[in-house]
């Protein structure tokens, strides 16, 4: 079992950066591939990056060269570093763990993009 706790979202303005955090905590951190996702109104949760247990990363063709993820173990923490948003990245973003098959969910934080 894990919990997840994402935080950094906010409402900022197209070309602009942000930063989401994802806290894990009630189990080993370092076992779980992690991953976010988003979902816009009306539309399907989509992925948005993963990393993998050994760092490997990918990426919807949407944010590549734009968002970066990364995970620091020791914090038990995921990141997602967000550059030159634009609209259409407007969101709810939700942190996702998952080992041996079994996927866990935050609650999400809204991102929004506008002028």
């Amino acid at each position: 079992q894990v919990q997840l706790v994402e935080s950094g979202g906010g409402l900022v303005q197209p070309g602009g950066s942000l930063m989401l955090s994802c806290a894990a905590s009630g189990s080993i951190f370092s076992f779980f591939a992690m991953g976010w996702y988003r979902q816009a109104p009306g539309k399907q949760r989509e992925l948005v990056a993963t990393i993998t247990v050994s760092g490997s990363t990918n990426y919807a063709d949407s944010v590549k060269g734009r968002f970066t993820i990364s995970r620091y173990n020791a914090k038990n923490t995921v990141y997602l570093k967000m550059n030159s948003l634009k609209p259409e990245d407007t969101a709810l973003y939700y942190c996702n763990a998952v080992r041996t098959m079994v996927a866990y969910w935050g609650q999400g934080t809204q991102v929004t993009v506008s002028s």
